[in-house]
């Protein structure tokens, strides 16, 4: 019997796609580490693993990888490059939070916003439609961002390179529901280098 691990069937393991896809979402090391609840050496060592698989040699590589898990809803689908370009409502508006506890008591029960969800330094609520998105201390964002829906992200994302636009990484999914819905970004930078984004979700058929 051959000794070891079978290879998996993915370019790459499920713990190193998890480090990739944080990589892509712009975080550090010891961030990804504290998320995932992962040592920060073992961050780096599924990093250096899914970099010398890909042949990458620096992180901005793996930044602008437009790789698919296989497991996504979105592996093996063509994006739509015959409708044109439109950037849907605002899907969300992030803000970064001081105390992530008080502030969700503050938006939950003082503001009467309905509420999401939360994981980690991380809290969700729905604004007629528009998600809230607040973030604790180093993890969040340093300026509100605005987050515009697409139907296709990667489409949207290749008709906006074409238009000029400046990407600063490739579109990836950020988390994945207990029902299986994907949330996926891509970000990118306005004229006077703020950040803006574009977002979809998207589900397996059961």
């Amino acid at each position: 019997m051959p000794r070891g691990r079978p290879p998996h069937p993915d370019v790459l393991t499920p713990a190193e796609w998890r480090v990739v896809e944080a990589v892509r979402h712009g975080m550090t090391n010891p961030e990804i580490a504290r998320r995932l609840g992962h040592s920060v050496d073992a961050v780096k060592y599924h990093l250096a693993n899914a970099m010398a698989k890909l042949g990458f040699t620096s992180r901005a590589e793996v930044r602008r990888w437009t790789g698919i898990n296989r497991g996504s809803a979105l592996h093996g689908k063509d994006p739509d490059m015959t409708e044109p370009l439109a950037l849907g409502p605002i899907g969300q508006i992030s803000r970064s939070v001081a105390d992530i506890a008080a502030a969700t008591a503050f938006y939950r029960d003082r503001l009467g916003l309905p509420f999401l969800y939360a994981f980690g330094n991380l809290a969700f609520f729905d604004c007629g439609g528009t998600r809230l998105f607040l973030a604790e201390g180093d993890g969040g964002p340093a300026e509100s961002i605005l987050y515009f829906r697409v139907p296709d992200i990667h489409a949207a994302y290749a008709r906006l390179i074409e238009r000029g636009a400046v990407f600063v990484d490739a579109p990836h999914m950020i988390h994945r529901h207990e029902d299986g819905t994907e949330e996926w970004m891509a970000f990118l930078n306005d004229n006077e280098g703020r950040p803006l984004a574009i977002m979809a979700q998207a589900m397996n058929p059961r």
